[in-house]
């Protein structure tokens, strides 16, 4: 089932979770795990992410070095259908740019379909580790709006075999990502709400954001977007602190504020175990006003810690 059909079809307010595929060497059951104690709430769909391979140098017998690709985190697509079979709940998994040429995602995009999985999520990705800025497969695309359109011209029965003629159309119901307090490349918040902007009118269903502390960024970011002429859901991605070194953190690698009511309280903190008290119920009161908003749904970003999260969620429910 579509994101936007639960969305469409829903009574009450939904909730989603985001999860990391487990590192390598690690089993399905590690993701079961995080996810049991979740499933209570019966989220509308889980979103798996995807990481991008790393180069790394290892020394050879002649004391030369060679650079080969590690993906410490592979199994996306196997872990949505693991999910979608084990608990019978819809997976987003995440399509990006970087470390993918347009053949490998045209693949993967037919596996997905292959396998019943009705929803991506478009995104360029990060930098790759030892680069300053993104850098392309030399047959990638450079930019999430690229990717869109591919997975756009799939749904289209249009692949890269121009002698293909009367491809099978796919069904994708495409997510894009948006940024209450813009994309940290963008030069400003205008020129950024354009992108987002361009990518609905290449077909993008609806918008998931970045996480954000201030739910009035949100609220801003929402009516930004309705007078643009966006009238595509926006999903707002919500995650707890839960460290005190989160407070440089966060900010340096997601380009996020942190208000300062709350950095305050979390500097007060004498161990994490009460920054975690303190995490909660930041992100249970945004939960709420943002329910009171009239969100349709609220995605959280489990990342380790959905003890937390389970708190938020009963206590809202």
């Amino acid at each position: 089932m579509k994101v936007t059909e639960h969305i469409a079809t829903a009574k009450n307010l939904l909730i989603s979770f985001e999860i990391l595929p487990p590192l390598k060497g690690k089993t399905i059951d590690s993701i079961y795990e995080k996810l049991n104690p979740l499933m209570e709430f019966q989220p509308a769909f889980i979103n798996v992410t995807y990481h991008r391979s790393e180069q790394i140098f290892k020394e050879k017998k002649d004391g030369t070095f060679e650079k080969i690709e590690v993906r410490k985190r592979p199994g996306t697509v196997g872990i949505c259908a693991a999910i979608m079979t084990h608990y019978k709940v819809d997976a987003v998994p995440h399509l990006i740019c970087g470390g993918f040429s347009k053949q490998e995602t045209e693949n993967a995009l037919i596996d997905l379909n292959f396998l019943g999985i009705d929803n991506v999520l478009v995104l360029r990705g990060d930098a790759g580790k030892n680069e300053s800025a993104f850098v392309p497969e030399p047959d990638g695309h450079r930019y999430a709006l690229d990717l869109l359109k591919q997975t756009v011209n799939l749904n289209n029965g249009i692949y890269l075999e121009e002698d293909i003629i009367d491809g099978y159309k796919t069904n994708f119901c495409i997510g894009v990502a948006g940024y209450p307090e813009k994309h940290f490349e963008s030069p400003n918040m205008t020129t950024d709400l354009q992108y987002l902007k361009m990518k609905v009118d290449a077909g993008a269903d609806y918008i998931t954001t970045q996480m954000f502390f201030d739910n009035q960024k949100f609220y801003d970011f929402v009516k930004a977007c309705r007078d643009l002429g966006i009238t595509v859901p926006i999903i707002p991605g919500l995650k707890p602190l839960t460290s005190k070194k989160q407070l440089s953190t966060l900010p340096r690698t997601f380009h996020v504020d942190i208000p300062t009511e709350l950095s305050n309280e979390i500097m007060k903190c004498k161990t994490d175990s009460d920054v975690e008290k303190v995490g909660e119920e930041w992100l249970y009161h945004q939960s709420v006003e943002l329910k009171k908003f009239g969100a349709p749904v609220l995605h959280y970003y489990t990342l380790g810690k959905q003890h937390v999260i389970e708190n938020v969620v009963r206590r809202l429910m």
